[in-house]
């Protein structure tokens, strides 16, 4: 009989200021302080079980003992996930929404997402080379509104580019923000989704016909369990997490270009064409840099975890932040070290910047296969397709704001295509 033990916790009434304080690292100081994967604290006034690490990941994976559904803060899904969405689902339901995702990644259409970044990247450098400076970030949130409507097939008029920016990347910049920042991104996800609703309607009205293996014909025409089609606010916020996960991809650009900045010495290797070596680089870009702090899941039905009893229906959080930095998993977790990637064996537990387990049967991100061929295509461009000079800048960033950035947004000047191949 498994002995049972008292889970550290944390003192105190309530540590939500705490997280909104410490942000990406609130969990893993706990997890230093009391010398645990796992331990309680409160948010938001409720018991909350927090964990980190590749054996915590695997358990909270674990479709019998977690569920999605009612994790997510509904000031989150006003603003981030939307509701309704693939991420709040669990089980057959959730395994055939998910499908309609997967259903987009195949090797054509990841090859297809490169291609449209080179080709945006290009037209963008060519005004890049007129201005005096550029902002990175800024830039980045363009050319990926351009990426994802057309990879998706949403139409997109050149005099609603920086609306659609701008709706876009306010649903991911104020999820975690209090006042008038989160109104805006409430704002901005209702004008989104009734954008989407209008497009859907026109798609099953025969007034738009995208192509047939986009994701805006396909997620119009796409039927549920019973085979009915889904509601078209349901179809717009599944077409937003399409749309705002690719433009949120400009975090990872902007790292990608301060890691080349910070770490130099690894650009001629990058330099060379070695695709490895490109792939090594962008995943410790994702490993080393902050993208989401934690995943939230509840707990199915009552169990015991290594002694530590888990009671039905409380909010659990996993650390992804802090696994990937994690000691027991990484060596010299706090050293940027692209090599290390030459042993990983590919876990879906120890490597989670966007979430782990499974990606079919999971809740693993549908969209990392296609993240990584956006991000190595960022980095080829950047390192064999521009010269730039890099002013004196702030590249600090906050780990207590989310997502964090730099804090200079990463300043380039006279920027230069050597060739336009």
């Amino acid at each position: 009989m498994e002995e049972h033990k008292s889970m550290p916790k944390d003192k105190g009434l309530d540590h939500t200021l705490s997280v909104l304080r410490e942000g990406y690292e609130f969990i893993f100081n706990r997890r230093n302080k009391y010398e645990s994967n796992i331990f309680e604290t409160k948010v938001l006034g409720k018991k909350t079980i927090c964990l980190t690490g590749k054996e915590a990941a695997e358990l909270f994976y674990d479709n019998d003992k977690f569920k999605r559904s009612g994790a997510a803060p509904k000031h989150v899904q006003k603003t981030l996930f939307g509701e309704n969405g693939v991420q709040a689902l669990d089980g057959e339901e959730h395994h055939h929404r998910k499908a309609m995702f997967m259903s987009l990644m195949t090797n054509d259409a990841l090859s297809e997402i490169a291609e449209l970044t080179k080709k945006h990247l290009n037209a963008f450098a060519a005004q890049w080379e007129t201005k005096e400076k550029i902002i990175v970030y800024e830039e980045a949130k363009k050319v990926l509104t351009h990426v994802a409507c057309e990879w998706t097939g949403v139409p997109l008029q050149d005099d609603e580019v920086e609306l659609r920016k701008k709706q876009l990347a306010d649903m991911f910049e104020s999820a975690a923000s209090i006042g008038p920042e989160y109104w805006r991104g409430r704002k901005s996800r209702t004008s989104a989704e009734e954008w989407m609703e209008d497009l859907v309607q026109k798609v099953r009205n025969g007034e738009i016909n995208p192509p047939s293996h986009r994701a805006l014909n396909q997620f119009s025409v796409h039927r549920d369990l019973e085979g009915e089609l889904l509601d078209k606010q349901v179809v717009a916020v599944e077409l937003l997490n399409l749309l705002r996960p690719i433009v949120a991809i400009s975090v990872y650009m902007s790292f990608t270009v301060l890691a080349l900045i910070e770490h130099s010495d690894e650009v001629s290797s990058l330099k060379s064409g070695n695709e490895q070596d490109k792939q090594y680089f962008i995943q410790e870009v994702r490993r080393y840099y902050p993208f989401f702090p934690f995943a939230g899941a509840r707990v199915k039905k009552d169990f015991t975890w290594k002694g530590y009893d888990f009671e039905e229906g409380t909010l659990t959080l996993l650390d992804l932040y802090g696994t990937n930095h994690h000691p027991e998993v990484w060596r010299d977790p706090k050293v940027f070290i692209p090599a290390r990637f030459k042993s990983w064996q590919g876990s879906p537990f120890d490597f989670i910047p966007q979430g782990g387990g499974e990606f079919d049967f999971g809740h693993r991100c549908a969209g990392e296969w296609l993240t990584l061929e956006v991000l190595k295509e960022t980095l080829n461009y950047f390192v064999n397709h521009l010269t730039f000079d890099v002013p004196e800048q702030d590249f600090t960033y906050s780990m207590s704001e989310m997502p964090s950035l730099p804090k200079s947004g990463i300043q380039l000047t006279n920027i230069v295509r050597p060739t336009n191949r």
